[in-house]
């Protein structure tokens, strides 16, 4: 991963309705949800919500597949694990046995929170 491409992922999530909706879609998957769904569950207007998607969507967290009149969204949780095994893998370097169980667990596509909280207890 590009230091640009994690700017990116993590630009797009820090703004609060994008992590409200990224965070009901994470909550959706596998099925994913359709955008007025979405707007309903996180209470902002269709149209607000169609611009945090769409950033969403260019920073690879999000995507959309028409099924018949309905576009349904999920989220990439790969991509999200792509940022966090950037982001664990470049800063801990000089203290890998911090961050070691958490990029295996990333790497196996577990919880990366059920690790953190196995290890902090």
């Amino acid at each position: 991963m590009e230091n640009i491409q994690a700017v990116d992922v993590l630009g797009a999530l820090a703004q609060l309705t994008r992590l409200r909706a990224y965070r009901a879609l994470l909550s959706r998957e596998p099925d994913g949800i359709s955008a007025g769904e979405l707007a309903h569950v996180i209470e902002v207007p269709q149209n607000t919500l169609s611009a945090h998607l769409s950033v969403m969507s260019n920073a690879g967290l999000v995507t959309a597949e028409r099924r018949s009149r309905s576009i349904i969204y999920r989220a990439d949780v790969q991509a999200f694990q792509r940022v966090a095994l950037f982001l664990l893998e470049d800063c801990c370097r000089g203290r890998p046995e911090i961050c070691a169980p958490v990029i295996k667990s990333l790497k196996r596509g577990r919880s990366a929170a059920k690790e953190i909280s196995r290890l902090t207890k």
